[in-house]
Parts: structure tokens; sequence; C-alpha cells
């Protein structure tokens, strides 16, 4: 595939899935080992590891994202319009990698920073591409 957008957007789509079932793999691995009963998770993981409840929330995260930005990619295909998306729709799936993962990785400060810088990356292209959209 040679379109970055449709790419991009089936990489944001899998990134989302990818974190689900990772967290539910090891939700289920909790429930087999006897370490929590199945009717005892919560949808944050509040009652699980701070590992799990981030994992919870990165995914949220994704899922809260996703509408929007699939809503341009999908609007610049339809319209044929991905000259518009297709420069940024990398940036804006590294930036979503990177902010996925630091907040796996911690709530450090610096983690934090990070989190929030390329959440920014993600908003100003959303941002750009919704003008762009409009006007072209």
């Amino acid at each position: 595939m040679n379109n970055a957008s449709a790419t991009v957007l089936i990489g944001l789509t899998a990134w989302t899935l990818f974190l689900l079932i990772l967290m539910e793999m090891l939700r289920s691995r909790l429930i087999l080992m006897k370490s929590v009963a199945a009717n005892a998770l919560k949808p944050d993981n509040a009652n699980l590891s701070p590992f799990m409840q981030r994992l919870a929330r990165a995914h949220a995260n994704c899922v809260e994202s996703l509408p929007v930005f699939s809503a341009l990619l999908i609007v610049a295909l339809l319209t044929n319009r991905a000259g518009v998306t297709n420069p940024l729709a990398p940036w804006l799936f590294g930036a979503r990698l990177v902010q996925s993962s630091a907040h796996l990785a911690s709530l450090s400060i610096p983690a934090v920073w990070i989190r929030f810088l390329a959440f920014a990356v993600q908003i100003a292209i959303a941002v750009y591409w919704s003008w762009a959209l409009l006007v072209s």
C-alpha cells in the first residue's frame, strides 16, 4: 500500500487493537491464576497493578482519538485529497506510538511531558488537516 493515509488509518486501528488484546491477555492470565476474580475486573483496571491502570488509560486514549483521526483520514481518502494528509500521517502515527509508549512506561514528570508533547503534535496535525480539508 503506497498511500500513507490509508496505511496510518490501519496502523492507528491496529495499535488500538494491540493494546486491547494485550490488556485482555494480561487480565485473562490474572483470572486463570486466580489472582483476581473475573467479576472483580474494573474497566479502568483500578484494582490492578499501576501498569495495568496505565495500559487501560493508554488504550482509552487511543479509543478517544481514533474517531477524530479516522474521520479526517477517511474524508481525505474518499474525496481524493489524501495529498493533504499523506505528508503528516506518519508523524501523527509516530506521535501516537510515542504517547502510548510513554504512558505505558511511567507516570514520571519526564514521561508525562513526553506524553503531552506527543499529544500536542497529534492535535496540531488534526487541526491542520481539518482546516486544509475544508479549504482545499
